[in-house]
């Protein structure tokens, strides 16, 4: 993306729904909120020939492992967080309204925003003649803000209001054309809401993000009441990066045979495989818990699996473990006990162990027939706006310490499309449970005759 002079390079990270910017003006360049895997920045700095001087935080992360520290180690960059934050390593601390020169043409302009942290900043880029940009980090996203409530409900309240204030800020200081780069809101759980927009500008927010166009006291209700459980992982995040996080050494596990595999789950080791959910359906070893690589793998293993537990991953090839290794190392797991891939017969000693998939369609057949216990494990705002009635409800990160809460029989359970309740039929399976994993989207229910009921009607 260039904003004529300079040239903005976006890096995605889907799997945890944020992006990192790279910023530069054909010879030196700038980075904001990397990633905890640099060599993607590197790659690009390599690539177009540039020169890295400096690395901007916007807020010390609660979604993921920073990269900014190694990256500034590796590339001898400026390294730039809030001087206001505790942090256990070497940086250059900047402050609201401290500029920072990149080149001739670059000014990078701190502005205080905090709302998502109390010491958060935003990045103004200023350039002589020419319309500024800025980067929003976790403060004013693209039709949405950052989520108040990371330091728990007692700082809640006052951070809610220091984001409306934080947004109404960088509307009336910034011209309209100004393009808005934030790091989080494209999936990630940091953001109160999600907008499936791509770019956008401070006029475009005025006019379309609740915050820019609400009263403050209905922002502050209307998010309050829209925001739902966030990963439990986000709680080690920033202890890790105020203590400064290095790059990751992901090195290849070691193999492990079937026996060791047996013994690590009989241990009560977590056994993950990353193949696809109707793979596992097909077969599988048992004990074994399927997180598919094709979908947010390391935000619900994070979120589900208690910190520290012993992990092992399968898989179908190493290029797999290889990539599942990258996307855990972004949230600070690091080590893995072991690995196996090829062929899961392969994994046991014994039989592989099956459980049905299946669709609305045929829920609605089967309720006709006989009775099943249908669980849905959606998150508790998702079933609020809407849940097929006689199912029990328990939100998939809370599984786990709730098995014994799922009645006796056999369990159909479902989620929106099919990867959540995949996680969750697992789960079920190892605990010894008769599961059957419904693969569909749940927009499709209705037209099969399954009745729903919101949370307000049942409450009315």
């Amino acid at each position: 993306m260039s904003t004529s002079d300079i040239t903005i390079v976006a890096i995605d990270t889907p799997s945890l729904g944020d992006r990192s910017y790279l910023v530069h003006d054909s010879d030196l360049a700038f980075v904001v909120d990397p990633q905890r895997d640099i060599d993607r920045v590197l790659t690009v700095v390599a690539d177009l020939g540039l020169r890295l001087t400096d690395v901007f935080e916007t807020h010390v992360h609660n979604d993921y492992v920073t990269g900014g520290l190694a990256l500034a180690k590796t590339t001898g960059a400026r390294y730039h967080v809030n001087g206001a934050d505790e942090v256990y390593f070497d940086r250059h601390p900047i402050r609201p309204e401290q500029a920072v020169q990149v080149g001739s043409s670059m000014r990078v302009r701190a502005v205080a925003t905090p709302g998502h942290t109390f010491t958060h900043l935003a990045y103004v880029v200023e350039r002589a003649g020419r319309l500024p940009a800025v980067f929003t980090g976790g403060s004013l996203l693209i039709g949405s803000t950052g989520r108040p409530d990371l330091f728990g409900p007692v700082h809640t309240h006052e951070l809610v209001h220091a984001q409306y204030a934080s947004a109404h800020h960088l509307a009336a200081e910034l011209p309209d054309e100004t393009q808005v780069f934030p790091t989080h809101g494209f999936g990630s759980f940091c953001a109160a809401t999600q907008s499936s927009a791509d770019s956008s500008t401070i006029g475009h927010e005025k006019q379309h993000n609740p915050v820019l166009y609400s009263a403050e006291q209905d922002y502050v209700e209307a998010l309050l009441a829209g925001l739902d459980a966030y990963p439990a992982y986000y709680t080690h995040m920033g202890t890790i990066n105020s203590a400064g996080a290095e790059a990751p050494e992901v090195a290849e596990p070691p193999r492990a045979d079937a026996p060791e595999l047996r013994r690590r789950i009989e241990a009560g080791e977590w056994v993950i495989d990353l193949r696809h959910r109707a793979a596992f359906a097909v077969g599988h070893v048992a004990g074994t818990l399927n997180f598919g690589l094709d979908g947010n793998f390391a935000t619900y293993l994070g979120w589900l699996i208690p910190w520290g537990t012993p992990l092992t991953l399968l898989a179908d090839t190493p290029h797999d473990v290889a990539a599942a290794q990258r996307e855990l190392a972004r949230i600070g797991i690091d080590r893995l006990q072991a690995a196996a891939t090829g062929r899961p017969a392969d994994w046991t000693d014994g039989q592989l162990r099956s459980y049905p998939t299946a669709n609305f369609a045929d829920l609605a057949q089967v309720r006709h027939h006989r009775p099943v216990v249908l669980l849905d494990v959606r998150r508790n705002q998702e079933w609020d706006e809407g849940h097929l009635t006689g199912a029990v409800h328990i939100p998939l990160h809370e599984l786990p310490d709730r098995l014994t809460e799922v009645r006796p029989g056999e369990v159909w359970v479902h989620c929106r499309s099919g990867y959540r309740a995949a996680i969750a039929a697992s789960l079920l399976a190892a605990a010894g449970r008769q599961v059957v994993a419904v693969d569909d989207d749940y927009d499709n229910a209705s037209q099969f005759g399954l009745r729903t009921a919101t949370h307000q009607a049942l409450a009315g």
